[in-house]
């Protein structure tokens, strides 16, 4: 029997759980640790000038300083599949609590810079293990007929975490009167901002305690029982369990672990699917959204906009990244992902251009002419716009069901490793390629988006509504 007869008659396409609210809080409890991947990964933006001041360093060092937290993020991906498979997902959230907790305490109480980079270091290695085991905890647990909505709360929560920083920033910004380094509690408002991730980590580290295993790994140590019992809590009752538990213990058997062994093959080095992954990876960033997030309000103020106001606009493309991922939350199911994919390729395109445009223009008296300054203010909130119904939700949705079981976990830790690689390429850039030409970097940003149009329609096929054991 083939495995989507097996599905078909098991009725896991069909699956609906009893308890729809008790899914969704299994899949927000784990996509939280997306909540503190998106804060942590935005946060710094409201230290970016003071860390510059503070430490008294040029843009180069201090790109180094806010990009250096991704080279633990691909190293926590990059291990983070092969951790979950030998001490389960649960066990891993947990891992990645921890470093979170010990980061956040460690940044905000720096005694040198290279104290605060290894300490950045650390919160990275929690982000990349996060990074990976929620989409792929979710995409095991949830139900096929919503495995796409509850897959895109990773980034639901990622962008809440971004917003969230970004109105931290803003609130202590304004209590310490407009200056980063002002005094709050003691310390400069930075290390405040900093420190303030210790209470979405704590939330996480307890919320990982009240989810349940998933029922692929419980399988596959033999925890048969307690596998049937979660696959009732998240399919429903009305499903053949015995049929299902079989279905997936048949697919486990047909395989090995996955190792990075298992992804080379064909003509360059990786099984073409894993370039497919790598790829969408590498578009994700090198359309560069996150100079959006690390460095928007350091990015308004070069072009004359006063500090407070750049951080509110940080706070306000904040909010368009959550419209956006909630239309995408919306459709991903109805409309599919390759089409939100190439919608929202087009859709940056244009909003990347028109800011490259904008910013060709010279300063007069260091601030932008009115004209292209609010052009390139709203095409600015259009890419983010369409970053976040497109490509923000879908990649991760295709990550965590793309890939064949028997290379999946290996294969997900790989393409999120290339992420975190191009993103910190992207962030370690962005200073000096602003230095020199802010028009010309927003020109190759256009031309990335450009590039991922033919990308998708040649390369990526549709997931949607497919059981992951039919995943060839």
């Amino acid at each position: 029997m083939t495995s989507t007869e097996q599905a078909s008659k098991s009725g896991a396409q069909a699956a609906h759980p009893d308890h729809l609210g008790h899914v969704i809080f299994i899949a927000a409890a784990a996509a939280m640790g997306g909540f503190l991947f998106g804060y942590d990964s935005s946060v710094i933006n409201g230290a970016v000038e003071a860390i510059r001041g503070r430490y008294d360093i040029g843009s180069a060092a201090l790109a180094q300083v806010i990009a250096v937290a991704l080279i633990g993020c691909a190293i926590g991906a990059a291990t983070a599949g092969r951790i979950a498979d030998r001490i389960g997902r649960i066990r891993c959230m947990q891992i990645s609590a921890v470093l979170f907790t010990i980061s956040a305490v460690g940044s905000a109480l720096p005694f040198a810079l290279y104290d605060l980079a290894f300490w950045r270091i650390v919160g990275g290695f929690a982000i990349g293990m996060a990074s990976v085991i929620g989409p792929a905890y979710i995409a095991e647990v949830a139900p096929p007929a919503y495995r796409g909505r509850l897959g895109s709360f990773q980034q639901a929560a990622i962008v809440i975490g971004i917003a969230i920083s970004q109105l931290v920033n803003w609130g202590l910004l304004n209590a310490a009167g407009g200056d980063q380094r002002g005094k709050l509690m003691g310390l400069e408002a930075w290390q405040v901002m900093l420190g303030v991730m210790v209470i979405p980590a704590v939330l996480y580290g307890l919320l990982s305690f009240a989810i349940p295993e998933s029922p692929r790994f419980l399988i596959s140590v033999g925890k048969h029982e307690r596998a049937r019992e979660i696959l009732k809590e998240v399919e429903g009752d009305r499903i053949d369990l015995d049929a299902r538990v079989a279905e997936i213990e048949n697919a486990m058997k047909s395989e090995h672990k996955s190792t990075f062994k298992d992804l080379l093959g064909g003509s360059f080095f990786f099984k073409p699917i894993v370039w497919v992954g790598i790829g969408l990876s590498v578009f994700q960033q090198f359309v560069g959204i996150n100079v959006a997030f690390y460095y928007s309000s350091t990015l308004w103020q070069s072009v004359g906009v006063d500090p407070t106001d750049s951080f509110f606009y940080s706070f306000t493309t904040s909010i368009i990244n959550i419209v956006g991922t909630v239309i995408a939350m919306i459709f991903v199911d109805r409309v599919g992902r390759r089409p939100l994919a190439l919608i929202g390729s087009v859709g940056m395109v244009i909003g990347l251009a028109l800011e490259a445009w904008a910013f060709s223009f010279d300063l007069v008296d260091g601030k932008l002419p009115a004209a292209q300054g609010w052009t390139a203010l709203i095409a600015a909130h259009v890419f983010v716009l369409f970053f976040a119904l497109s490509w923000g939700v879908v990649v991760w949705v295709f990550l965590g069901e793309m890939f064949p079981n028997r290379i999946r976990a290996a294969a997900l830790g790989v393409a999120a490793s290339a992420q975190w690689i191009a993103n910190w390429a992207i962030t370690a850039s962005f200073p000096s390629l602003a230095d020199w030409n802010l028009s010309a970097t927003y020109v190759i940003y256009t031309v990335f988006a450009a590039l991922s149009i033919p990308f998708v329609l040649k390369y990526v096929k549709e997931t949607k509504g497919k059981a992951l054991e039919e995943m060839g």
